[in-house]
């Protein structure tokens, strides 16, 4: 299998494609449970096709370039999960084929093949948490994509759009998730070890970092949403991130076996001696890949939804060392099979009988979300949620700015403010929403606020549900 795959033809690429579908598309067909990022992915998406603004229409942290990519889903099918699922398929892909199509054309190691590409799909297949769509997803495939425009052309200089396209490809990485910013150290340090002038291509790189970002605050700056840009998404709390919803000790037996892979692979790099400059260089900037990849995992503690994709790209540079020609064929082809096999294994746990307890890994879609009993019967309502548990938004819509209750706060934790009032008052809207679902009992206090407003809401026979009395 591992000869097989050191060959760069056609057959090969097919192989390694009904491979990556085979070994994914029969959980995606049994099904998998949304997650907290997807809902959240959904009812951003939704607003926004509704005709919201980010930032100014709607407060939620979600970074402008993946919120642009939830509408445009939305706009195909409504509430599209399936189309998620398909779109981040296809992007983990897109990926690993242009990594591996960066490998093979500048000679980074001296075998070619589609051996870094078949690791990357096949440790990226270990956890369900890369079968999701999100933000950090998104843009790293842009990370991925400047990695190519990052390496001189010549081997000994840069072309200068090459350089300022890689800066804005970083820029519109960071822009779908904001830790990503980080990836331009690596810009920096590859501008270092390749280029001549490395003060003035420094220069041109931060430039095209900033260029996505300049165009953006210029539209938000026309708009009126460019405080809530700053706020909400360039703010040092980086409120724009939710977490995966898997225990810690869970995430951590995840990365078991990529951990191991990427450590044989880096020690065995490290007893290799390389014949060309260039290629020493290029180990030398997939370290400090390393290194920026797990400081930005721990931005948000490792909790980010599809944090393990991160750790891909260095993996499979570093396992082409671990695949390299050895005596004893036999133990590589034994190692890939033991990594197919346990991608196998942790992936479909959850169907095989006392698998999970065995391992002591309970499944990642025992953490999904499901929609709360207690609102069943509330369907297809136009809803707000005061409080941070939006299950209900499940079969309702939102219909007010009001998405994330914690970045609300900048409201409804003045409450003793009037300024703080009247933007509540003009914010709900010239048809409030049909329903409130008060998880904080604040209600009350609204109602003495703004009873323009919320005297019309009366308490269902549901604890903490209101409903609006149309007035007659």
């Amino acid at each position: 299998m591992l000869r097989f795959f050191k060959s760069s033809f056609l057959a090969q690429l097919l192989a390694l494609v009904l491979l990556m579908l085979a070994l994914r598309l029969p959980l995606l067909w049994l099904g998998l449970p949304v997650t907290a990022a997807e809902l959240r992915a959904l009812l951003v998406g939704e607003r926004l096709h509704g005709g919201a603004l980010p930032y100014r229409d709607l407060f939620d942290g979600t970074a402008p370039m993946a919120a642009a990519t939830f509408a445009i889903l939305d706009a195909v099918v409504a509430r599209p999960v399936w189309l998620y699922r398909v779109f981040a398929l296809t992007l983990l892909g897109v990926q690993a084929l242009r990594l591996n199509l960066v490998f093979n054309r500048y000679d980074v190691h001296p075998e070619r093949g589609y051996v870094a590409a078949l690791t990357y799909l096949l440790v990226g297949s270990i956890s369900t948490d890369l079968d999701t769509l999100s933000p950090l997803l998104l843009g790293h495939t842009f990370i991925v994509f400047a990695l190519s425009a990052l390496l001189p052309t010549a081997r000994e200089d840069y072309d200068n759009r090459r350089l300022f396209r890689a800066g804005s490809l970083i820029g519109v990485g960071a822009l779908c998730y904001l830790p990503l910013s980080l990836f331009v150290l690596v810009g920096l340090f590859a501008v270092v070890i390749f280029a001549a002038n490395s003060f003035r291509s420094s220069l041109l790189l931060l430039c095209g970092f900033f260029f996505p970002y300049a165009l953006l605050a210029t539209f938000f700056f026309y708009t009126g949403a460019l405080s809530g840009f700053m706020q909400f998404h360039l703010q040092p709390g980086l409120t724009d991130l939710i977490a995966s919803g898997l225990p810690a000790g869970l995430q951590l037996r995840l990365l078991v076996v990529p951990g191991l892979v990427l450590l044989l692979g880096l020690l065995r790099s490290l007893g290799t001696s390389l014949g060309l400059v260039f290629q020493v260089k290029f180990r030398q900037m997939m370290l400090v890949w390393l290194a920026v990849a797990s400081a930005t995992a721990a931005v948000e503690q490792g909790a980010a939804p599809g944090v393990l994709v991160l750790t891909l790209p260095p993996l499979a540079y570093f396992s082409l060392f671990l695949w390299q020609r050895y005596q004893h064929a036999w133990v590589l082809e034994l190692g890939l099979l033991l990594i197919l096999n346990a991608a196998v294994v942790l992936r479909y746990r959850a169907h095989v009988p006392r698998l999970e307890a065995l391992l002591r890994m309970p499944a990642e879609s025992r953490f999904g979300l499901q929609p709360d009993p207690r609102y069943a019967a509330l369907r297809n309502q136009t809803l707000l949620i005061l409080g941070q548990d939006d299950r209900a938004y499940f079969h309702n819509r939102p219909a007010t700015p009001y998405l994330d209750w914690a970045l609300s706060q900048v409201d409804f934790g003045h409450l003793d403010e009037y300024a703080a009032v009247v933007r509540i008052s003009q914010r709900m809207g010239p048809t409030p929403p049909a329903y409130l679902l008060d998880q904080v009992a604040i209600v009350p206090r609204l109602q003495r606020l703004l009873p323009g407003i919320f005297a019309s809401y009366q308490p269902t026979g549901t604890p903490g549900l209101y409903r609006r009395q149309e007035e007659k």
